[in-house]
């Protein structure tokens, strides 16, 4: 069920889970916004304290939170408190990493909403609705024109819309569609500098072109740059070069196309040095295979050519047919589906010599020379990778050491479940926190995930982002416990279990499922995450949460 849900829109699947368990979803979304603010508060320098903004928090994505900016120490961190809990009113996913500046926490929604909520207290500031659900990180930023300086949040949204509203009241400033593909989607944060927008495109072709009826498959991944004034297109280029052709047809005489997909998932990493952008591709969906799908490439950020691309998976297309029972339309070259969906992260070492690390679904993390057109520096398999196994979602970096969270869930696939093709994830298989030096690539420590017995649905599976400030890295599973290790050994200093039911601050139902996507954030001394990746067998839920060591 899961697989053919997972295609359809949003309003669909709402009615398909009504008709099927016979109870009313969504009727507690009301326009009238509950838990609102008493006071709007200043707004006019978010970054004149803490903040932690889009993905990766920095340029380089290397996750990493100063003490100054984290206000949190290690000895403090087995003290966190729940503070607060924010219910998504009708969703039945939680899934966008929160961004923080000037006091708000800025999140996007399944059910379209962009909020802006009191870092303190979780009453809400503004709301947002966008043309479809909104899975990235927002971006907060300066730009200046003729009308005067002032701050913006950017994101884009599953219908491959971008966006840029005012950040104080949240009115829409302008917006862009940026890719026709019917699939065409913006799943991760973009990156500003120099008054210009860097977006990555991906396509969920990957699961409606596992239909037999349907001619899979045209969408090729994109990196486009937009002005962040007018949101005009200043530069688009595709990850594919050669556009999809007729390639053969499947035994139900549908045409295929190839090739294709390639999609960026991920947000990229500035090199402001050279004036050059990284992000990692995902798999093709169609034959034939090429040679940029599954690797790393390089965009020059003043005209987006293709610099260098250093693939690692050869031969990799795939669409969701290769796993069910129906597989007319797989590809012929049935790849392993062995993409990058984590942010590359580009790191300088005391030698004086830079380091891109990428970690990739095949379970491998990959060290690269940014100055040698991607040349291998050393390489380390941590896992045993696969469609949902490997390094899922995005490491983080804190001087000499990388620390990385293994996938590797173990499903089975019901295919006599009363809900139809159901996935059944194991409770003991999966999982695990590792630490390497970048500089050798050598293995510091390994921490073994915990089984989560008989739960259900349960997995130690570790999917989502990591997270590091000084001394403590955060790694949340899809069992819904979110952990904090001693950056030293590895030790787990504080574990909380994120299932269950809130009580939220705007008054709507919400309860806590499984930890996948996207990581923690760190800012004031505050811990913010999203609980409820409904996804490929884990737990759903629609609740966004925030600790702190004084809690309420």
């Amino acid at each position: 069920m899961r697989f053919v849900g997972i295609v359809r829109p949003l309003a669909e699947r709402r009615a398909v889970a009504e008709y099927v368990t016979r109870k009313r979803f969504g009727g507690e979304i009301e326009r009238e916004l509950q838990g609102l603010c008493e006071s709007q508060g200043d707004f006019s320098d978010p970054f004149d304290g803490p903040h932690w903004n889009g993905w990766g928090v920095d340029q380089s994505n290397t996750r990493f939170q100063s003490a100054e900016m984290a206000e949190l120490t290690a000895g403090q961190v087995p003290e966190l408190k729940l503070r607060w809990a924010f219910g998504f009113p009708g969703d039945i996913l939680a899934y966008a990493q929160p961004t923080v500046a000037g006091g708000r926490v800025f999140v996007g929604s399944q059910g379209r909403r962009v909020y802006s909520l009191d870092a303190r207290t979780g009453c809400t500031h503004w709301a947002f609705e966008a043309d479809s659900s909104v899975r990235a990180s927002v971006v907060i930023g300066q730009v200046s024109s003729t009308a005067g300086a002032h701050y913006r949040a950017f994101f884009g949204d599953l219908h491959a819309n971008f966006y840029a509203l005012d950040a104080a009241t949240g009115r829409q400033l302008w917006k862009r569609k940026l890719e026709d593909h019917p699939d065409a989607r913006v799943t991760a944060a973009a990156k500003l500098h120099g008054g210009r927008l860097y977006v990555g495109i991906f396509s969920f072709e990957e699961a409606t072109g596992g239909q037999p009826d349907y001619e899979c498959c045209k969408f090729r991944g994109s990196v486009v740059a937009l002005d962040a004034i007018t949101g005009r297109e200043i530069w688009k280029s595709y990850t594919i070069q050669q556009e999809p052709r007729p390639v053969r047809k499947n035994k139900d005489g549908t045409q295929l196309w190839g090739p294709s997909g390639a999609g960026v998932w991920n947000s990229p990493a500035l090199d402001l040095k050279r004036n050059v952008l990284y992000v990692g591709t995902g798999d093709n969906y169609s034959d034939p295979p090429n040679e940029t799908s599954d690797a790393i490439v390089a965009f020059g950020m003043d005209t987006g050519k293709m610099l260098w691309s250093r693939q690692f998976t050869e031969g990799d297309a795939f669409v969701l047919a290769c796993v069910t029972p129906d597989k007319t339309n797989c590809p012929e070259a049935n790849g392993p589906d062995e993409n990058f969906a984590s942010s590359p992260i580009l790191v300088p070492l005391p030698s004086g010599k830079r380091v891109l690390l990428a970690g990739q679904k095949s379970g491998v993390l990959h060290a690269l020379d940014p100055d040698r057109d991607g040349e291998v520096l050393w390489q380390a398999a941590i896992g045993k990778g696969g469609v949902l196994g490997g390094i899922q979602w995005g490491s983080a970096v804190a001087g000499d050491t990388i620390f990385v969270a293994l996938a590797d869930p173990e499903i089975e696939l019901d295919l006599k479940s009363e809900l139809g093709l159901e996935m059944i994830l194991s409770s003991e298989a999966g999982g695990g926190l590792f630490a390497y030096q970048i500089s050798t690539g050598k293995r510091v420590w390994y921490t073994p995930p915990a089984p989560c017995g008989d739960r259900k649905p349960c997995s130690p599976a570790q999917s989502a982002a990591v997270t590091v400030i000084p001394g403590v890295v955060f790694s949340g599973s899809m069992d819904g416990h979110l952990r904090a290790y001693a950056t030293e050994d590895g030790k787990v200093l504080w574990d909380f279990d994120t299932f269950g039911d809130y009580e939220t601050v705007n008054g709507v139902d919400a309860n806590g499922g499984a930890l996948d996507a996207a990581g923690p954030v760190v800012v004031g001394g505050m811990l913010s995450v999203n609980s409820g990746y409904g996804y490929f067998g884990g737990k759903a839920g629609n609740v966004l949460l925030a600790f702190s060591v004084d809690g309420k």
